[in-house]
């Protein structure tokens, strides 16, 4: 079985390891939407383990909020999801779709049997609701970022 630790430092280190491969621009255009969202996921972090939605077990990053899952995985393919799919809000949304449901089921699974963390008083299914939820809502944050962006450039065009 794969030590705690050396699964929780491969979950924040390993994504990041492909940030280069997007970009500088792309990276910057869609940090202010990863960082909204981690902002969201860490305040949502806090509720859950308090109410005992969920309970975080991980050794590099104990307490309320495990910032091993939202600063690695979740963080870097917000970057990956917006890079690749902007612009096409249909692709957009299957894209999270299914990457919320591997996200939920499969690997939701592993990382309670690794222990990394576990399920109390919320399910797979309600989590995989609360992720698409979250990619719509963002969606529409990032929208609403460029268009203010181009507003300020632009200060002369109509939107």
């Amino acid at each position: 079985m794969v030590n705690k630790k050396t699964f929780a430092l491969a979950m924040l280190i390993v994504p990041w390891l492909t940030v280069p491969f997007m970009g500088k621009k792309s990276f910057f255009r869609f940090l202010p939407v990863a960082s909204f969202v981690n902002l969201f996921l860490s305040v949502l972090s806090v509720i859950a383990n308090k109410k005992k939605w969920w309970v975080n077990k991980n050794p590099i990053s104990p307490g309320f909020v495990d910032f091993t899952y939202i600063l690695g995985p979740f963080f870097v393919a917000t970057l990956w999801v917006f890079k690749l799919t902007y612009g096409n809000f249909f692709k957009y949304l299957i894209t999270n779709m299914v990457i919320d449901a591997i996200c939920a089921y499969p690997f939701g699974q592993i990382w309670e049997k690794v222990g990394v963390f576990k399920f109390k008083k919320l399910n797979h299914t309600i989590w995989y609701f609360i992720c698409v939820s979250l990619a719509i809502i963002i969606y529409g944050y990032q929208y609403i970022v460029e268009k203010s962006i181009m507003k300020v450039n632009n200060p002369q065009a109509d939107f």
